[in-house]
C-alpha cells in the first residue's frame, strides 16, 4: 500500500455508461478511475455519513482502504 497523499482537486466525468474520477495529489499526481453509477452512488451515500458524524479527535491514523 502506498502512502496517504493530501488531495488537492476531484474531477468527475461521464466516460460512456461509466463515470471518471480522477483525483489529483497536492504532489502532482493523477489517479484515475472509471466507476459504475451504483458504485457512484454508495460513494457519496459514505461520504454523507462521514459528514453527519460527529467530527473525531485529529490523533487518529486514517483508516485503510478498503
Amino acid at each position: 500500500m502506498s502512502a496517504t497523499q493530501k488531495l488537492a482537486r476531484i474531477l468527475a466525468s461521464r466516460s460512456g455508461s461509466h463515470i471518471e474520477l480522477a483525483l489529483a495529489t497536492e504532489g502532482g499526481q493523477t489517479l484515475r478511475v472509471l466507476a459504475t453509477p451504483d458504485q457512484i452512488d454508495m460513494l457519496v451515500d459514505e461520504l454523507e455519513d462521514i459528514l453527519n458524524s460527529p467530527p473525531e479527535p485529529d490523533d487518529r491514523e486514517p483508516p485503510d482502504a478498503a
